[in-house]
């Protein structure tokens, strides 16, 4: 070896004799000659996205002090780019999105720091929201009045005021500021449940301090809040359990609505932005992704399609989430600033949140999804999650047995997208869960809280670049050990990577499967105004159900199963509950304590039921599916099967009622479908008899009992164990090693495939054509 040993930045260093070529101590100052360290080698992060945002939030390493200088000088290089002037477009919806713009407006702590985020550092940000939500305040809004939900609006709109404009706007110094985002915090988030007798009574009740408010804008929050009162249209609202913020959002829109409810998509925009203006935050900081009311669709792996984002987030389905849809109540549009926005953006992201109904949703609606494709000069993000969700990303739809990574989320939205991912995002921002103490992340382990893991290889397979960074809120970390998202770090690091943009690749190639066409897969026709279907709902059951309570309880239920048509109420004459005492009804086959009356129509329910909610959700829905039957039995009865004394079993005879006195929701060859899905052999002689054959001690369940369970089961799983229990079969890895399985896996989703396609009515492309190819009775 001759020469001198140089490492890069360091003085040389004398060569060392050397007595073999293959000495071990010279092999390995061979390999360190041959290196050579650069200043951002001391940052360990993986790539320069990585390096700059860690320099940043980090700080300088500890290093040589040249290189420590150049290192402070580059950092404060990046914090100190001016982003006043850059267009900043973010997607989503509730939290994720409210956080991400300005912290959790409705979390108690947000008073305390509430103009932090990508507000204050892109001070031209504007937020494009889902709009599909349908619990709480905002689901009892969609029973009144015919727009889109406004609960997600209102939460990202309060995230959204600025100081600055505060002060500029009111001439206020920043305490009061700081005063005024306090009193909008308990404004927007007092919720109350019975009617207030005034505005001065709602206000009282909700210890508003609105006298620290400034007068220009008390002023007219005060007028807000009168017209809830006034206005005969608004006047309603009161008598149902609300979030203030929500009516006060509702109450400036319906100021630009002369008559009527119907609010054209201007006037929709208006009200928001004069809302928006008034608080703080600048005029068009918030849109909604569509002006047309929608609701979201979920179909799982097993073929199940449940309605409403509020109910899907509850469902426990035990199966993948294949495809989610959403269902708009007429041609969706979009407003033209959106589209706008989206071209002109210099930076676009997409904030964390629920997978399935935060981002899928928006990028559903026609025209978004390829405006932001041919914006091409704007740096894209897709901020992904922290936590595998319940009921979203808890099961993996190739897989459900292993466990959720990054590329899993990548191709969910690809899969639901239209034209897919592609051109929609580059950079994948992560939170790296490296510094977090294994402690704490062992206490989220043991509340069930699982991180969705990095897979950095086959993310960079896929054409995109991940950026993991410590974009976590230190400060939550250490005073209360929660790990979030940090807005101002979140910011900060997508400041830093703009401003490094010149440094990163044009592009990335990847391999994504082709993405499906999305346009053909919209389920049924257009749906019914929320409003309108909820005052339909109301009147049928109005008729039917002389009891109030019970009426309220079962419209209760009826709107929270959108899924129900309203044909299906068509078949019951009332609902009449039975005391406990007069109970005659054998319950040889179930204790679910309800059953349809095809004698009289009624849904007959046992009295004690009744005052277990629960229960008698379940009781109703089972015997509201064997209303759809009606009286279509003549007979039914079980003979014994006997030979030479000795009984082997039974078999249970039913007739059907002839086609002309039969009244029921299907025509004869749906009927049949079911009988024999529910292994009931028709007889080759007599078209209206069908019998079942039972083996000795063998369960039985009667075709009317099997269709009310089916029924619950299909709108909640969790209503029907026994069901539940035979579609096991579904998640399942079936081989042909026993043919048995093969048999009673095809008849399992033939039954799925009949309740969504028959009994409820939903049909798609995507679907299998599994219905009407004959399905064998093996069990």
């Amino acid at each position: 070896m001759s020469g001198n040993v140089t490492i890069s930045g360091q003085t040389p260093i004398d060569p060392m004799p050397i007595k073999k070529a293959d000495d071990p101590v010279s092999a390995a100052l061979k390999n360190l000659a041959a290196m050579r360290l650069e200043p951002f080698d001391l940052l360990g992060r993986r790539n320069l996205e990585e390096k700059l945002v860690e320099l940043v939030l980090s700080g300088p390493p500890a290093g040589p002090l040249h290189i420590n200088a150049g290192m402070t000088e580059l950092a404060g290089a990046l914090s100190q780019v001016d982003t006043r002037d850059l267009n900043v477009v973010v997607f989503g919806g509730g939290t994720g999105l409210s956080n991400v713009i300005g912290g959790d407006s409705r979390n108690s702590a947000w008073p305390s720091n509430p103009f932090s985020g990508m507000k204050e550092i892109f001070p031209l940000t504007r937020s494009i929201v889902c709009v599909t939500d349908d619990g709480g305040s905002t689901g009892e809004l969609l029973k009144d009045l015919p727009i889109v939900a406004v609960g997600d609006i209102r939460h990202v709109l309060l995230s959204s005021i600025r100081k600055q404009k505060l002060k500029e706007q009111y001439g206020i110094n920043g305490d009061r500021a700081d005063i005024t985002a306090h009193v909008l915090h308990s404004l927007f988030n007092h919720r109350f449940s019975i009617r207030p007798a005034s505005a001065e009574d709602l206000v009282i009740s909700g210890d508003i301090d609105l006298i620290a408010l400034p007068e220009a804008m008390r002023i007219e929050i005060v007028r807000l809040l009168e017209a809830l009162f006034v206005d005969l249209r608004l006047s309603v609202l009161l008598g149902r359990p609300h979030c203030l913020g929500n009516l006060l959002l509702v109450s400036s829109i319906y100021q630009y609505v002369d008559k009527g409810l119907e609010v054209s998509p201007g006037k929709l925009i208006k009200g928001i932005e004069y809302l928006a203006d008034l608080t703080g935050a600048i005029p068009s900081a918030v849109l909604p992704s569509t002006t047309t009311p929608a609701h979201l669709q979920i179909m799982y792996a097993n073929g199940v399609i449940v309605t409403g984002e509020n109910k899907s987030a509850y469902a426990r389905r035990g199966t993948a989430v294949d495809r989610v849809f959403v269902e708009f109540t007429a041609d969706p549009f979009v407003p033209e600033e959106i589209l706008e926005s989206i071209g002109s953006a210099d930076i676009i992201v997409f904030a964390p949140g629920s997978l399935y109904s935060s981002i899928i949703p928006i990028l559903q609606v026609p025209g978004i999804a390829e405006a932001v494709r041919k914006n091409r000069h704007a740096l894209k993000f897709l901020t992904a999650n922290l936590w595998v969700q319940k009921g979203e990303t808890d099961l993996v739809r190739d897989d459900p047995k292993r466990r959720f990574y990054v590329s899993d989320l990548l191709h969910a939205y690809h899969r639901n997208i239209p034209g897919g991912v592609k051109g929609l995002f580059q950079l994948i921002m992560l939170m790296g869960f490296q510094n977090i103490p294994g402690s704490i992340l062992q206490r989220y382990a043991v509340e069930e809280k699982v991180p969705i893991y990095l897979d950095r290889g086959r993310v960079w397979e896929m054409g995109f670049i991940p950026v993991e960074a410590r974009i976590f809120s230190q400060k939550s970390l250490k005073e209360r050990e929660v790990i979030q998202h940090d807005p101002e770090a979140l910011a900060k690091a997508i400041r830093t990577i703009w401003a490094a943009r010149s440094q990163l690749p044009d592009s990335v190639t990847g391999v994504l499967p082709s993405a499906y066409d999305m346009e053909d897969t919209l389920i049924g026709a257009a749906a019914a105004q929320p409003n309108e279907l909820y005052r339909a709902i109301l009147c049928r059951l109005s008729e039917v159900c002389n009891d109030r309570d019970v009426c309220d309880a079962v419209v209760d239920i009826v709107w929270r199963h959108r899924d129900i048509p309203l044909k299906h109420l068509d078949y019951m004459s009332g609902v009449s509950l039975i005391e406990e005492d007069a109970w005659s009804r054998c319950q040889e086959w179930d204790n679910v304590f309800s059953f349809y009356d095809p004698e009289d129509g009624l849904i007959k329910v046992r009295q004690d039921i009744f005052l277990k909610p629960d229960r008698f959700e379940v009781a109703f829905l089972v015997a509201l599916g064997q209303s759809l039957l009606g009286n279509y039995a003549a007979s039914k009865k079980m003979v014994p099967v006997e030979d030479d004394g000795d009984t082997f079993g039974k078999v249970f005879q039913l007739i059907l009622r002839d086609q002309d006195g039969r009244r029921c929701f299907f025509s004869p060859f749906e009927l049949s479908r079911f009988l024999v899905l529910a292994r009931m052999v028709p007889s080759t002689t007599n078209k209206l008899l069908y019998t079942r054959l039972i083996n000795g001690s063998e369960d039985f369940t009667p075709p009317g009992l099997l269709f009310g369970l089916m029924y619950a089961w299909y709108l909640d799983n969790r209503f029907a164990d026994h069901i539940e229990y035979k579609m096991a079969i579904t998640e399942m890895a079936i081989t042909d090693l026993i043919p048995a399985q093969t048999r009673t896996l095809a008849q399992r989703r033939a039954e799925i495939d009949f309740f969504r396609g028959v009994v409820f009515g939903h049909t798609s492309p995507l679907f299998d054509e599994r219905v009407g190819r004959g399905v064998l009775n093996d069990e």
